[in-house]
């Protein structure tokens, strides 16, 4: 495949502040150079099922994502050619039936707990980043973020973090750091790691405006 994007995987746990960091990277560009694509669009529609049986999948694990619909679509982007993404309902767990139009940009972001699971993915990416922020803290936005976004009860969102969040982090979203170019402690607010990304990506950019 002639590559015309590059494409950059920011990992890290729920909460972690990857949605931060993409911020950062992405308000130092001009409008069409960086795109971000949330890996959160493609978890799988769930429609075939009862709400009920909705209800009680394991968000957290690989299984629920569609890795080979978004690789299809990066693939897309990356040799010049536009897509539609996929729009996800987290109040039923299916997906819309409108799409998001994504134009081709130089640089394509994909953040998301699992970015850096897949193989065939890592194997598009030309930067890797995990985004590393102590459990807590994590758990706070997490709480925090269900409540308000997605409708969610305290209590629903502390069981779903002790029974699978948590667990599942340990068990795949963690031990992707080893794939990472860079962990980025703190999020957006570490600012040196910011610079050197931004830095990378000028340098890469076609008008090697650095």
């Amino acid at each position: 495949m002639t590559k015309k994007s590059i494409l950059i995987g920011i990992a890290g746990g729920t909460g972690s502040g990857k949605t931060s960091v993409s911020h950062e990277i992405v308000k130092e560009f001009k409008t069409g150079e960086v795109a971000v694509i949330q890996l959160d669009s493609y978890y799988k529609d769930l429609a075939y099922m009862s709400f009920e049986e909705r209800n009680k999948q394991n968000f957290d694990h690989p299984e629920a994502m569609d890795f080979e619909l978004l690789h299809n679509h990066l693939s897309t982007l990356m040799k010049g050619e536009s897509t539609n993404i996929p729009c996800y309902d987290f109040g039923s767990h299916t997906r819309k039936e409108e799409s998001e139009l994504i134009e081709p940009h130089h640089v394509l972001v994909l953040e998301g707990i699992l970015a850096l699971w897949d193989s065939l993915l890592r194997d598009l990416m030309d930067i890797k980043l995990f985004v590393e922020t102590p459990d807590d803290i994590r758990f706070i936005r997490r709480l925090t973020r269900d409540r308000v976004e997605r409708e969610r009860t305290t209590q629903s969102v502390i069981d779903q973090y002790l029974h699978t969040v948590r667990p599942m982090h340990k068990q795949f979203v963690e031990p992707t750091k080893i794939y990472a170019d860079l962990i980025i402690p703190e999020g957006g607010r570490n600012t040196v790691a910011i610079d050197l990304i931004q830095t990378k990506i000028k340098s890469i950019l076609p008008n090697k405006r650095a």
